[in-house]
């Protein structure tokens, strides 16, 4: 497949990730695929909109994902980096943290649990959702030609269920203990950037903001604006003049995202 130059070098970034030059090759195109295939993004939809809807080895697609040997770390490290060079390149670099349901059944989904569902609840109805908990750590940018801010992921980890945990012998992390470990991955990624971390009330734990501060970042929770903010160095109120204009902001979605 043929992509532009500058297309392709932002793509190259990603080879040294993995050993083997045939697993390379298909992450390759699974990468464009996902960049260019319209709403959900399986590894099947990702093969028809590359032009291999007949791969008699399809299976080989999918060992990217659940076989083959590197590092997803580092692939978000590498992410961040381009992303903060193309979207951030001077000033406090703005970082966005919240969980999401994917709502999976079946026997081998063994991760899953039951959650509270924050877009069918209410403050007076509670409903339950069955599924797979993922936090998802994400850079807070204002893209030119959106007119506003877009939340681009660079970092997702699965939460697993307490259930999960406890049948297989595991100690439970919390959802503030999963978030702490990103947030200092981010901080260690950055060094010598300044890094505002929002969220919502879920992460508004003394605990939480309370270990970030032993790492060298101070924790400021904005009531008023609806969110938390962590930040590092000094002058954490000011945040609060700003925060509000990050409400509300766009998920970025390579299927959903207008094109210029």
């Amino acid at each position: 497949m043929h992509l532009p130059a500058r297309f392709a070098a932002v793509i190259v970034t990603f080879t040294p990730l993995f050993l083997q030059q045939r697993t390379w090759r298909h992450a390759e195109l699974l990468l464009i695929g996902a960049i260019l295939a319209p709403g959900k993004r399986t590894v099947t939809s990702l093969l028809r909109i590359t032009g291999l809807g007949r791969e008699r080895r399809f299976t080989n697609y999918h060992r990217v994902l659940n076989r083959a040997v590197w590092d997803p770390c580092a692939a978000a490290r590498l992410l961040l980096g381009l992303l903060v060079t193309a979207f951030a390149p001077r000033g406090p670099v703005v970082l966005g943290i919240d969980d999401t349901i994917e709502r999976r059944r079946g026997k081998r989904i063994a991760a899953k649990g039951i959650y509270r569902d924050p877009v069918r609840s209410s403050k007076n109805h509670f409903v339950k959702a069955s599924g797979l908990r993922w936090l998802s750590l994400m850079l807070l940018a204002p893209v030119p030609w959106t007119g506003r801010i877009w939340a681009l992921p660079f970092l997702t980890v699965l939460a697993p269920s307490e259930r999960y945990c406890r049948e297989r012998g595991k100690r439970h992390k919390k959802l503030t203990d999963w978030a702490r470990q990103m947030a200092l991955h981010a901080r260690r990624w950055l060094p010598g950037r300044e890094i505002v971390l929002l969220g919502d009330s879920s992460f508004a734990a003394l605990e939480f903001l309370g270990t970030l501060a032993r790492h060298g970042l101070t924790g400021h929770y904005s009531p008023a604006a609806g969110c938390g903010a962590v930040r590092t160095g000094t002058a954490a109120a000011a945040w609060d003049d700003r925060a509000p204009a990050y409400q509300g902001c766009a998920l970025a979605d390579p299927g959903r995202t207008p094109r210029p």
